[in-house]
């Protein structure tokens, strides 16, 4: 695997098969022996003899974040520096995607949770991903396989650790079905769930956990803010915790969903107040930094122009076959792709694109976002830890 590039704006496109999230549970499970999997990332020489693997993911922690993290996390940073390597999130770079990707092993196309709100087809309802309970169905909405349920088949003893008030959720059920859920409020409650999930019994064992409160602190005070740092000394003494009597059977992976970068007002293009990017447009969907157009009969071509020309580079605006066609989603099967907006709008450099009275007011007032393609979005980490 290739690093980063340095500069955090640039583009960067999702590596399936080889370098992606959608590949750490896959070659995770290749090492515990579950037929199937395929070793996409090469952990087998390192893991060699491993029969527990415990895989953490932090929300919100981007690669080009973890030197910015350093100085309250110094944990993380060296295991960054010693057994750490880049990977990229799938696109969009958006919490319910990266989590059902992360579970499937497959892009955002495949899977269906194409964004952090889409467009239900054939209606004029915004699903939200993180307030999903029950319609649409999960298992139709999301209809394939996790590798939790794959594992299970094959006899791994699994177990997801999250926050107890995601238990039955849709967005649980689309990304972590097939695993025991165990319910962990704090950093330590979380370590310990872990530890106890990952000694029982005589292996092969997967453990997922889930934490979230980087991410959380990043978007409401900013990535660097005083909130932040403290969220990030707890991600450190999460990490302290869990590698420290690592049996020396077991393995820990850390890795996360998405980056973030801070947004300045001056960079906010508020939609709802320019008429222009209103006109011709029917459902928005999506999130800031990647926003989803439905236009109304035969509008495509005038919304592009539209949006084009009052964003005027400070996005790329284009229609949805273009979007696919840039290989971000990965293959799209035709039940998926009127998820996609006809009209796909992706910032680049720190803008976004909010909408102060049509969402909630405090999703155009957060201070960092993400779910574009730039570095500082895509590019996560893959630390690997044995006992």
């Amino acid at each position: 695997m290739t690093g980063p590039p340095v500069d955090p704006f640039a583009a960067v496109a999702p590596r399936y098969g080889g370098g992606s999230l959608a590949d750490v549970l896959p070659s995770a499970l290749a090492v515990l022996g579950v037929p199937g999997a395929a070793d996409l990332l090469g952990l087998g020489p390192r893991l060699a003899g491993v029969r527990r693997i415990a895989v953490l993911l932090v929300d919100g922690l981007g690669w080009y974040q973890i030197p910015t993290a350093a100085p309250y996390a110094p944990t993380l940073a060296g295991l960054a520096a010693t057994v750490g390597a880049p990977l990229t999130s799938g696109f969009p770079s958006t919490t319910p995607t990266s989590l059902v990707t992360l579970g499937t092993g497959t892009p955002s196309g495949a899977h269906g949770v194409l964004g952090f709100k889409v467009r239900v087809p054939d209606t004029d309802r915004v699903l939200s991903h993180i307030d999903w309970i029950g319609d649409p169905e999960p298992l139709r909405w999301q209809p394939v396989p996790t590798w939790y349920e794959r594992a299970r088949a094959a006899g791994v003893a699994v177990t997801v650790v999250s926050r107890p008030e995601y238990d039955g959720s849709g967005l649980t059920l689309a990304a972590n079905r097939g695993g025991d859920y165990r319910g962990a409020s704090g950093v330590d409650e979380l370590a310990g769930e872990l530890r106890s999930a990952l000694v029982a019994g005589a292996g092969p064992v997967l453990v997922s956990g889930y934490h979230p409160d980087l991410d959380r602190h990043g978007h409401l005070s900013g990535v660097d803010s005083a909130p932040w740092r403290l969220a990030a000394a707890e991600v450190d003494r999460l990490l302290i915790r869990l590698v420290d009597g690592l049996p020396s059977d077991a393995a820990l992976l850390v890795t996360a969903d998405h980056g973030q970068l801070n947004v300045p007002d001056e960079h906010r293009i508020d939609l709802d107040t320019d008429p222009r990017l209103r006109a011709g447009v029917r459902v928005v969907a999506g999130e800031p930094r990647v926003r989803y157009l439905h236009v109304e009969p035969g509008a495509t071509a005038d919304v592009v122009a539209a949006w084009s020309a009052v964003l005027d580079g400070a996005a790329r605006v284009m229609t949805r076959d273009e979007a696919v066609a840039t290989g971000w989603f990965g293959p799209v099967p035709e039940e998926h792709l009127r998820r996609i907006g006809d009209v796909v709008v992706v910032c680049r450099d720190t803008y976004a694109v909010v909408a102060t009275r049509s969402e909630r007011p405090i999703e155009s007032r957060l201070v960092a976002y993400h779910g574009a393609d730039t570095a500082a979005e895509m590019t996560i980490p893959l630390l690997v830890v044995r006992g």
